[in-house]
């Protein structure tokens, strides 16, 4: 007697099983990340179903959501099963949920502490594969007037324009800045260029009575503050 075999299609699941019908009868809450992936994917191949393929990638990144969305279209490709088409839905879905956390924070308005910062520029600057350097500039009130990128690839002196920097604080107001940019490396000792790029925009600031009132180094999960560790 020969077994029957067995389908990996989603099609022939119970519908308690199934993704898309779990979601629309029990809400998005009752769904697990790989359930929610498996939606992404819209199907899986004779070996594995869309929701076995999508624990197979979570695992590869210890299923963490934010490791995921670290990952580009073509190391994604690599798994079997993904297209470049199912590839780039992915990475859509996990970059829309990353500006939906960025529009979350931008509510914060005012600065208090460290951990502030890093709520606000995390979710731009946090995942990021390569480096960038951001100001805040805050008015008497550390409220945050504006937020900008002042260098992206890399982190060396000669890239902060220091004219450009105090020319934007004078034209907002601003009495105070805090400066932040990523490590992908993940590491959070600052290195001799941190130091100097911090030196170098404190002096420039005093004689226009602009304090810098710290610096973050931020990656994936933690944050360095200047101020905090009394080095700035």
């Amino acid at each position: 007697m020969y077994e029957k075999s067995t389908s990996f299609s989603i099609k022939n699941w119970a519908d308690d099983d199934k993704p898309r019908e779990k979601l629309a009868q029990k809400g998005r809450s009752a769904l697990s990340d790989a359930e929610l992936i498996a939606i992404l994917i819209g199907s899986g191949s004779k070996e594995e179903s869309a929701v076995e393929l999508a624990k197979r990638i979570l695992a590869s990144v210890d299923n963490n959501l934010n490791s995921l969305g670290r990952l580009t279209i073509k190391q994604l490709m690599q798994f079997k099963g993904i297209g470049e088409a199912k590839a780039i839905t992915i990475a859509a879905a996990l970059e829309m949920g990353r500006r939906r956390r960025g529009e979350d924070v931008q509510k914060t308005t005012k600065i208090s502490c460290s951990k502030d910062v890093f709520d606000l520029l995390h979710p731009s600057i946090g995942e990021l594969t390569h480096e960038e350097f951001w100001i805040i500039y805050l008015n008497n009130a550390n409220k945050v007037l504006n937020s900008v990128q002042l260098s992206k690839g890399g982190l060396t002196g000669t890239l902060v324009d220091v004219r450009i920097v105090m020319r934007k604080a004078l034209e907002l107001g601003a009495v105070g800045l805090v400066l932040a940019h990523n490590h992908p490396s993940g590491t959070l000792k600052p290195s001799q260029a941190d130091k100097e790029v911090t030196r170098k925009l404190k002096e420039a600031g005093l004689s226009l009575d602009i304090k810098v009132l710290d610096h973050l180094i931020i990656t994936q999960k933690e944050y360095f503050s200047f101020a905090d560790k009394g080095i700035l």
